[in-house]
């Protein structure tokens, strides 16, 4: 029997065991998810010690066919409308932050829970609301973590990072309301530094397997320790970095919501290309090298995805690349797509004071119409195609640039619910495309793959596989 663990890749494929399907879809078997019942029925009737690991033998891919996206969203309403109608109480998820807090995974483990209808609680561990991620990202919770001390909640989910994972181990209020869930035995989980920096010192981990961050690892008691990209442990899943957030969010909704809905997030993530064969094409090489450290320019909406954009500043900035967010909003401070607040570093105006050498939007469909009926951004963008310097977007941006008239006779992809939209020749099924100076991709689960390829075309291969291992991401070496 297979596991969630084993199907998802660090390159966010859906895998399937050896059986063929008759459908044709990466996905898995009836026989995955087989915890996923018992945890979305009632996490405390659990008991006993389970572990899950990935297998290690060679696994087969199946191309998904692309859904459109709104009809996924649609069916993920309609069930999401059906439990409301049946009174059924929503998932209720904690997830805290802090100075230094990883923001690739706090966000990516609130944006797929959300979308699979978890009531999710982003609670800071601070005097204040608004933390600076371990990237610089600025990120706004919801509440603060001492209005969580009486709540009950289905699952507590800590994001890793440094210092953000000594900054939750040190919340006496946290550490109550873990330690109670672990008592209790109601499903908890920690990634990157966290299961050895904040739940091993609270002692809540005793006879658990476990797995985490590569450069933490050492920390954990040997017999215990696995070096797994997911670990199912009882209630405990743990997992080992920013480039394991998907799985590790796609198996915490398996374990709340069961099999179908973990299915549906996967695919409308498009966590399904799974050959890395058609990971990047590129066409019309040009060299993109600098006298300087690239500078970088990231404008941000309201509705504009926070996968997308924490996920590029992110990684980028591990590169050492200079990354300004620019909010086109009239406030500092967007609502993205799926409820993040992110406070950008200046408004749009005083950015185009500046001169970037790449230029790239993110996603979500509310975002892109915004950053769309920009003046200041498409004057910007228009100077950046007349002086010959590189821009890009993911997800259903391109349209973006394709309505400025910036994808004329240039290759493209973008997100299979607008990728019909853009006439020029498009790409279709392949993660990342890169023709001349400009780069696009499908967005979501493949923004990693996205910012990569822009290391890689700044610094080459061998700083582009040192991030990726930092974000323990499997990168190819060719």
């Amino acid at each position: 029997m297979e596991s969630l663990s084993s199907f998802l890749s660090p390159s966010y494929a859906l895998k399937i065991c050896s059986s063929k399907l008759s459908l044709g879809l990466a996905l898995p078997s009836s026989s995955f998810f087989s915890t996923a019942a018992v945890a979305a029925a009632s996490p405390l009737q659990r008991s006993g010690t389970t572990s899950r690991k990935r297998s290690s033998k060679p696994t087969k891919y199946l191309t998904l066919t692309t859904s459109n996206a709104a009809e996924t969203e649609k069916t993920l309403k309609t069930t999401n409308n059906s439990s409301t109608t049946a009174s059924v109480p929503p998932k209720k998820v904690l997830v805290p932050v802090g100075f230094g807090t990883e923001e690739m995974e706090a966000v990516i483990i609130v944006d797929v829970l959300r979308r699979a209808g978890a009531q999710v609680t982003m609670a800071s561990v601070e005097p204040q609301l608004e933390i600076e991620a371990s990237s610089g990202t600025k990120l706004v919770a919801d509440a603060s973590i001492s209005t969580c001390c009486h709540q009950d909640f289905d699952l507590i989910a800590l994001p890793g990072g440094m210092p953000g994972s000594v900054r939750l181990r040190d919340c006496e209020i946290l550490k109550k309301i873990t330690s109670k869930q672990a008592k209790e035995k109601r499903l908890y989980g920690a990634i990157c530094a966290a299961p050895a920096v904040t739940l091993l010192p609270w002692g809540i981990l005793r006879k658990k397997q476990i797995t985490c961050h590569p450069a933490f690892i050492d920390k954990l008691p040997t017999f215990w320790a696995v070096k797994s990209n997911i670990q199912v442990s009882g209630e405990v899943t743990t997992s080992r970095g920013p480039g394991t957030s998907f799985e590790f969010a796609l198996c915490l909704v398996e374990q709340l919501f069961g099999e179908s809905v973990a299915k549906e997030i996967g695919e409308s993530l498009l966590m399904h290309i799974a050959d890395d064969s058609i990971r990047k094409e590129e066409f019309n090489e040009v060299e993109w090298s600098f006298d300087h450290m690239p500078y970088v320019l990231i404008p941000i909406a309201n509705g504009s995805e926070e996968i997308e954009i924490v996920t590029i500043v992110d990684i980028l900035r591990r590169a050492k690349v200079n990354v300004v967010v620019a909010s086109v909003e009239r406030s500092m401070q967007i609502v993205a797509s799926q409820g993040t607040k992110i406070v950008a570093e200046k408004s749009i105006s005083d950015a185009a004071e500046s001169v970037y050498d790449l230029i790239v939007l993110p996603g979500g469909v509310a975002g892109s119409e915004r950053l769309q009926k920009s003046r200041i951004l498409k004057k910007l963008l228009k100077e950046q195609e007349a002086a010959g310097r590189i821009y890009g977007a993911v997800c259903s941006s391109p349209l973006v640039l394709h309505n400025h008239g910036l994808l004329k006779e240039k290759r493209a992809t973008a997100h299979p619910s607008v990728i019909s939209k853009l006439t020029n020749e498009v790409v279709n099924g392949t993660k990342v495309v890169v023709d001349g100076n400009v780069i696009t991709s499908r967005g979501l689960a493949n923004v990693i793959d996205f910012a990569l390829a822009i290391v890689s075309k700044f610094f080459g291969q061998a700083r582009t596989r040192s991030v990726a291992e930092g974000l323990v991401f499997e990168y190819p070496r060719s």
